[in-house]
């Protein structure tokens, strides 16, 4: 049978699975190379985001930021709070002007009837109502409560007067519960009763969770009776959270208000919870909610900026969504680093900020997770380092992208894939790749395969499975790099691809050639030894001047240690302009002093004496001369490049490579 395959449209939500750990590391490598700080990078990508070999756009927090801004506003602009009092207060007054029409039309009626005891008690009815509303008070929540005591003549009017009392009711309970508001719009005195049981069993919980005591009721116990009220709350943690972030986005509500209307407001929302009783309970399960929770957000108040009059319950809805994104904000501008980014609402992300941001910080959520699992980094006293396995995959990654800069026919006849005599047989292997001489290793090759496919006869062989064994000159290599870390390589972009340089050059000797030695060193100032798995976090330093003399020192002392052929590669961006005196003070001077290129070409000369060869590879050749260079390599017998950041690496790594494929084999 033939395999089915169920294609359904994409919709944003289908987990693409994590990102490719190597591909995470090489988005870093250019941050982690130029500021010398894991850390530092971790922290610029979960700012700048990234896009990863397929195609997906990783979006940063910067990025998400800009977009939570643009949400905030549009919250802020679905209405205006203040309006709301005068909506109200319009509605009142057609209900009012409906009951005076009905008291008229009344008093119409009784005159036509021509019965003149019914007028008599009519005109004075009618008397009596117009003077109860003539009497109402100013103030909306005043007159609300005056007319729900208040005899309708109309029964047009009443019935007006009553749904917009149960719509502000409405309004009331879903600013404080919403969800609850079936229980309290038309509140029966049963009704009533379980409400202020409910909040006094929440409010006792309250109490004696804060006082250390055994709950009573336990939660169980309260959602068996009240669960209906509370749908969705698993735990009482998770009850209580709900609860306190509704009450504070309604306690911001009412801060968003002018003074004279969130009064007027908050008295009328009184007087439409009429049980005393239960307005206490729920002042107390306020109080008790903000010491429970007190970064709530109780505080938090927002200038609306829309003309739609809002209603409370829409109020406090904003509010609270304004409020989740206060909270999202905080927590993605302190975020120092992806794990931090776990406590984030990605519910909410999804709800303010769209599915692909949702997507893109799960993905940065998971980075540093990710590369840790792989082996990549790992933590060390608190400060996030790159592990061995780390550092030889950038090593490994700078040359595979210079070698991919370089064409194949330049390479293809490098010395150590020859085989016959005058090379011996390496007890390493490494995967063929096309190219290789093909000396099989046999059994390492059985074995890839067995590894592959399993157990069984018979053993299936694939391409990806073949192993051959290396085979290197008798010929062996000595190699210092010395690196310019003055200020000037940062400044002239110059830094960066010398580091991959260095890395890839460092790789392709211990890969390719386990007998050469290389050693690294920097100079500025002056010059120091760089061990290789100090290579990715290695800093120019913030002094002036490159003292080419204490460089070239400095390796001819490594290299009197080695055999075989040896070769100091310098990379610099300038002339020697810093030596040290006898006594071991440093000299720096622009531009250079005479002592300071005497000094250096002594050195030069004893590095000739002992059989080094000195190859400069100078850069910016734009903006800067170099006729010291021409007199080194005319003295030494050495050779100057004049290269650029970008073809830095390819012109390294081809001359050393042309460098030891004429290697005399050593005897």
């Amino acid at each position: 049978m033939s395999a089915r395959y169920d294609y359904t449209r994409w919709d944003g939500t289908q987990d693409l699975g994590g990102l490719d750990p190597d591909d995470l590391l090489a988005e870093l490598t250019d941050d982690l190379l130029a500021g010398g700080d894991l850390d530092d990078a971790l922290r610029r990508m979960l700012r700048s985001g990234m896009r990863n070999p397929g195609g997906e756009d990783v979006m940063g927090l910067r990025a998400m930021l800009e977009r939570l801004r643009r949400r905030r506003t549009e919250l802020l602009e679905r209405g205006d709070p203040d309006g709301e009092l005068g909506r109200i207060a319009e509605e009142l007054a057609e209900v009012v002007a409906e009951e005076r029409q009905g008291i008229a039309s009344l008093a119409e009626e009784a005159e036509a009837s021509g019965d003149q005891r019914r007028q008599e008690v009519t005109d004075e009815v009618a008397a009596e109502r117009r003077m109860a509303l003539n009497l109402l008070p100013d103030d909306v929540a005043g007159k609300v409560r005056s007319l729900q005591s208040y005899d309708f003549v109309s029964s047009e009017a009443r019935e007006r007067f009553e749904a917009l009392v149960e719509e502000l009711r409405r309004q009331v309970t879903e600013a404080y519960f919403k969800g609850m508001s079936d229980a309290l719009s038309n509140p029966d005195p049963e009704q009533l009763a379980r409400m202020r049981d409910a909040f006094d069993a929440l409010n006792r919980m309250l109490e004696q969770r804060e006082r250390g005591e055994e709950l009573d009721p336990s939660f169980e116990e309260f959602m068996e009776r009240f669960g209906d009220m509370f749908p969705g709350a698993e735990s009482l943690d998770e009850l209580l959270e709900q609860l306190a972030a509704r009450m504070a986005a309604a306690e911001a509500m009412w801060r968003s208000l002018s003074p004279e209307q969130r009064d007027q407001l908050r008295a009328l929302a009184e007087s439409l919870l009429e049980d005393m009783d239960l307005r206490w309970q729920v002042e107390r399960l306020s109080a008790n909610l903000q010491r429970a929770f007190p970064d709530a957000g109780w505080q938090q108040s927002y200038r609306f900026s829309g003309d739609a009059p809002m209603g409370m319950s829409q109020m406090a809805d904003t509010a609270g969504q304004l409020g989740e994104l206060d909270r999202m904000e905080e927590l993605l501008q302190s975020a120092s680093s992806p794990a931090a980014l776990s406590e984030v609402d990605m519910d909410q992300v999804r709800r303010h900020l769209g599915e692909d941001a949702a997507r893109s910080l799960d993905r940065l959520a998971r980075l540093t997770r990710e590369l840790t699992e792989a082996g990549l980094i790992e933590n060390r006293g608190g400060t996030t380092e790159l592990t061995p396995k780390g550092v030889r995959r950038l090593g490994q990654r700078a040359l595979g992208d210079l070698f991919s800069q370089i064409a194949r026919n330049r390479l293809g006849d490098h010395q150590s894939s020859w085989s016959g005599a005058g090379h011996d047989r390496e007890e390493t292997t490494k995967q063929y790749e096309y190219g290789d001489p093909f000396n099989l290793h046999l059994s390492q090759t059985v074995h890839n395969a067995v590894r592959r496919s399993g157990s069984g006869v018979p053993v299936r062989l694939s391409p990806e499975d073949f192993e051959v064994v290396e085979t290197e000159a008798l010929t062996r290599s000595a190699t210092v790099l010395a690196v310019d870390l003055s200020m000037s390589m940062p400044m002239r972009d110059n830094f960066v691809p010398a580091k991959k340089m260095a890395m890839a050059l460092h790789t392709l000797i211990s890969g390719r050639f386990p007998r050469d030695y290389l050693g690294i060193v920097g100079f500025s100032e002056v010059a120091r030894e760089i061990r290789p798995e100090e290579l990715p976090g290695a800093m120019w330093d913030y002094v002036y001047g490159t003292n080419l003399q204490h460089a070239l020192l400095l390796a001819r002392r490594m290299l009197a240690h080695q055999h075989g052929t040896k070769q100091i590669i310098v990379v610099t961006d300038g002339e020697p302009t810093a030596h040290i005196e006898p006594d071991g003070d440093v000299i720096f001077n622009y531009p250079p002093l005479p002592e300071t290129l005497r000094r250096t070409m002594a050195e030069v000369v004893r590095c000739t004496k002992a059989g080094i060869t000195i190859n400069v590879f100078a850069l910016d050749l734009e903006r800067t001369q170099f006729p010291f260079v021409d007199q080194i390599a005319r003295i030494n017998g050495g050779r100057t490049f004049y290269t650029s950041p970008d073809s830095l690496g390819g012109y390294v790594l081809v001359d050393f490579l042309q460098h030891r494929r004429l290697l005399r084999p050593a005897g």
